[in-house]
């Protein structure tokens, strides 16, 4: 393809823009906020993904241990859980310990442990790290079945609960963007509809002269992805400049939290968002064309 008749599909599409510029504006903008929802529910669920994945690796199993076991038992199951595979390390922790870490959890309301006056109920028990964060609920199960232990509970729980969260959220989020994609697809056809309603003449004139589908077709597939392009820059500019903003704030007050830092995420969300507008630009253009270039 020649310079000169790139530059001419460019300038016809450029001039299309100008001359439907409320339906352009409308199409940027759809797009803009189609994509930015998108973006917003994909770093949301790429996150959430991302502290399953972290609190996962730090789940340990809590075994409690049976009140009348004698010293010597409770080392021999500390043995025992020491040799199963995956293990990588087990601490013993005491009846009194157990109660000194409680007692520091509960900080100024110690008032609550008056009732229980000199007694200790709560077990000796042993903590259990894996080597392998899958191995947790199996190394669990087999735990629970020795001799001398009461159960073996470890914090799966929230991490399932976390994943349902994270499955509802992508489940709504596409939801939502097909939805938004539709309306976008919908009005950018449009925009290239009227435009190519309003040129019929001279398309048809030019179809009689010899001009092929494709030379007709490149100014209104450009104008297309310019207005694709467009609205996804929009939603990007504000998906970077809003998660910059918030990981600084998180970063100062919530710095356990396990955020995925800034880049180069946010740069492989802009790439993807790009090439989305521009794709769905492309794809209005082509459906639009499809009903009206027999003209």
């Amino acid at each position: 393809m020649r310079i000169r008749t790139i530059e001419y599909f460019i300038r016809e599409a450029i001039v299309s823009l100008r001359s439907n510029g409320l339906m352009s504006f409308a199409s940027i903008s759809t797009v803009a906020l189609s994509l930015l929802i998108l973006g917003i529910f994909l770093i949301l669920v790429l996150n959430l993904n991302n502290m399953a994945s972290a609190l996962e690796s730090q789940v340990q199993i809590t075994v409690y241990l049976k009140d009348d076991l004698s010293d010597h038992q409770m080392r021999e199951v500390g043995t025992r859980i020491t040799k199963l595979e995956g293990v990588n390390q087990v601490m013993f922790i005491s009846k009194d310990e157990a109660m000194e870490r409680f007692k520091g959890r509960l900080g100024e309301q110690q008032t609550l442990l008056t009732a229980l006056g000199d007694t200790n109920p709560l077990p000796n028990a042993f903590e259990v790290k894996v080597d392998k964060p899958e191995k947790v609920k199996l190394t669990a199960q087999a735990i629970s079945e020795f001799n001398g232990v009461e159960n073996a509970k470890f914090g799966q729980e929230v991490i399932e609960q976390l994943f349902k969260i994270t499955k509802m959220v992508r489940i709504f989020g596409v939801v939502l963007i097909v939805f938004l994609a539709l309306a976008a697809l919908f009005i950018i056809s449009n925009t290239i509809r009227l435009t190519v309603f309003a040129r019929r003449k001279e398309i048809g004139i030019m179809k009689y002269v010899g001009a092929t589908d494709w030379f007709i077709r490149w100014p209104f597939l450009i104008e297309g992805m310019i207005l694709g392009f467009g609205g996804a820059l929009i939603a990007v500019f504000v998906l970077s400049r809003t998660y910059s903003a918030i990981t600084q704030e998180i970063y100062s007050s919530l710095a356990f939290l396990p955020l995925i830092p800034q880049y180069p995420f946010m740069n492989n969300i802009s790439i993807f968002i790009l090439i989305a507008g521009t794709a769905i630009g492309a794809l209005g253009s082509t459906i639009s064309l499809k009903r009206f270039m027999k003209v």
